[in-house]
């Protein structure tokens, strides 16, 4: 390995080790805090203690619900006796969740009149009292929450890790510019002596603008002509890549981290989308330079059927990991998952394109008065089929009946809707899921569980939202179009990437009416509704904006690190699956109920794949379905 390489590799291995005796010490701080009050309840990750003070003449029943659940009844989470005697009231300790803020209801029995309603977030691991009580001896009831121990502040350690990052991320820069300073190359090559030097000050480390030999891409075979490699795309799918391997891993257990339970967005929902989108980029600009190369579409269209078939097999034995104790069982097998999606969205999307895609662009005129528009006009065929699909998924999700359950319904079910459809979670799209794979070959523990109390199964990867994600690859393969129409026009391809991002979120904001639930179509990972997927692109062209422009424009960030991930993307997938419980992905924690050190778990464990796709760059080594 030369120089460079190892220097590199060193500044790598040195970021996890950084990471692991910074922000482990925090866990022992952060697990001895917060028990000052009712030592005999030990409190776990995001949950606190309330208690109810009872100076009434009636019983209490104590329910809760939380902010974050659309239209729920309300849980019940205990009952409080009336007061003994004059002057002392009657307690009981309930724990309570901290992740979202609740709003408590209490009742009175045996008649269930509702008292009071308190809305209040509680912080983890505080020690709360609710006092209810008559206000000033009269028949109005008064409830009062007050803090017996203040909370801890669980998002230290995220504080802690982004300074170490940022610090890091700090120092390579420094070390990039002083070693680009001419007088320290006057120094190094003295020392030195050697073409060794050099190569070490345009290392990738030294020099981000470095153009790097093409290799080979993930979806297709690189044409054997050499071309431009755009870096923008593979940092782009690196990106993607990095968080979703750290939230797949638990992202601390911090609950922005994963995803939403139902309507709305969090950091584990932005994820899975931007890489569909950056894959259909991909294939415009792979089979646009097979074609070049004098491939042939039969030839190109075989590749791509007999890849989605090796990325769905794959997709299968990955989530289902029993297989290593004997032959996999049919009986609870299941049959969607994130491959799978990718797989279905690939063939679909590259099909489309080699029935469309033109080998020689540069033969195109530009002097119509249809030519602003001609990545769109020369392949209308391929949109027509995808507004098609977009009408199937329309009027299957509004018009398809389901038993029990209204036409049209998009929401979770359980507890959601004050109960009335308790088993119609996903409405068209968990029942097609049901008809058609079966109760037991989908997810069984959906996110709607968690909020919503949801006890159907429903798998966010389903048939019906394979439509959806499908239409996102699609919008992938048109940032692709604008690559190629107008490639070297930098300002051309960031105006447009713009105008599509403004377009999209136009049709997100309509379909929406900027709310979480009020919309007509609301922002849902689970049913990969319209809006998510419009609403996810437009964050993707504008990122894929910032990112093009950083990196191939202007060549101030030369994408790492992201960019070794992004190169060796179904790789890094499969094998952070296959390898989650092993060491040093995983090992015993001396305290589980700790944010900080699930933090520091998870980020070392992502920045291990990291490294490790590094060392498959230098060593030029990628893996190829």
């Amino acid at each position: 390995m030369s120089k460079p390489a190892k220097v590199e590799m060193f500044y790598l291995a040195a970021i996890v080790l950084v990471i692991a005796v910074c922000v482990v010490p925090l866990t022992a701080e952060m697990s001895t805090s917060g028990f000052s009050y009712h030592k005999h309840r030990v409190l776990k990750m995001d949950q606190a203690l309330l208690r109810v003070n009872n100076e009434l003449d009636t019983e209490l029943v104590v329910s809760w619900v939380s902010e974050r659940c659309y239209q729920c009844l309300y849980q019940p989470l205990g009952v409080v006796l009336a007061k003994p005697s004059p002057g002392q009231p009657s307690s009981e300790d309930f724990i309570v969740g901290t992740q979202h803020g609740l709003t408590l209801q209490l009742n009175s029995t045996p008649i269930n009149l509702e008292l009071c309603t308190v809305p209040f977030h509680f912080g983890e691991q505080g020690n709360y009292s609710l006092w209810v009580k008559n206000l000033n001896d009269s028949s109005v009831v008064n409830c009062s929450i007050v803090t017996d121990a203040d909370p801890v502040n669980s998002y230290i350690p995220i504080l802690v890790a982004f300074l170490i990052f940022a610090g890091l991320a700090l120092v390579f820069a420094i070390g990039r510019t002083i070693l680009g300073l001419d007088v320290v190359k006057g120094i190094l090559f003295r020392i030195g002596g050697t073409m060794e030097t050099e190569r070490l000050i345009n290392s990738e480390l030294g020099s981000p603008g470095r153009t790097v030999a093409p290799v080979t891409d993930n979806i297709l075979p690189p044409s054997p002509s050499p071309s431009k490699r755009l870096r923008s795309l593979d940092t782009f799918r690196g990106i993607s890549l990095v968080i979703m391997v750290f939230v797949n891993y638990g992202g601390g257990r911090y609950w922005f981290f994963r995803h939403e339970s139902w309507n709305g967005l969090t950091v584990a929902d932005l994820v899975f989308p931007w890489f569909v989108f950056i894959m259909g980029t991909s294939i415009a600009l792979s089979v646009n330079s097979m074609l070049r190369a004098g491939a042939t579409r039969s030839s190109l269209l075989r590749k791509v059927v007999w890849r989605s078939l090796q990325l769905f097999i794959i997709g299968v034995f990955i989530i289902n990991p029993n297989y290593c104790q004997g032959p996999l069982s049919w009986d609870n097998l299941r049959i969607p998952g994130v491959l799978q999606r990718l797989a279905w969205s690939y063939l679909v999307v590259a099909c489309l394109d080699l029935l469309v895609a033109r080998a020689h662009l540069d033969i195109i005129t530009t002097d119509a008065w249809w030519s602003p528009c001609l990545d769109i006009l020369l392949y209308w065929p391929a949109w027509l089929c995808v507004l098609l699909l977009e009408t199937i998924w329309l009027c299957l999700t509004f018009l398809l009946p389901v038993a029990d359950c209204p036409n049209g319904y998009l929401g979770p079910g359980g507890i959601g809707d004050m109960g009335l459809y308790a088993n119609c979670t996903g409405g068209a799209a968990g029942f097609i899921d049901r008809w058609l794979l079966g109760e037991n070959h989908i997810y069984q523990t959906p996110s709607s569980r968690v909020i919503y109390a949801t006890g159907m199964p429903y798998d966010p990867e389903g048939v019906l939202g394979s439509i959806n994600s499908v239409f996102m690859a699609f919008l992938g393969l048109q940032a692709g179009k604008i690559i190629l129409h107008y490639r070297d026009l930098h300002t051309s391809i960031v105006s447009r990437f713009l105008i599509w991002g403004l377009i999209l979120g136009a049709i997100s904001a309509v379909l929406t009416k900027c709310s979480t639930d009020q919309g007509f179509i609301p922002v849902n990972k689970n049913l990969w509704s319209l809006s998510y997927v419009t609403t996810l692109a437009c964050f993707a062209f504008v990122l894929l904006v910032l990112v093009y422009y950083t990196v191939d424009v202007k060549k101030w960030w030369s994408g790492a690190p992201f960019y070794y991930p992004g190169m060796n993307s179904i790789l890094v997938y499969v094998g952070h699956e296959v390898f989650e419980e092993y060491f040093p992905f995983r090992w015993h924690m001396a305290n589980s109920q700790s944010h900080a050190e699930h933090l520091t778990q998870n980020l070392v464990a992502t920045s291990c794949w990291v490294f490790i796709s590094y060392v498959l760059y230098r060593k030029k080594i990628f893996w190829k379905i």
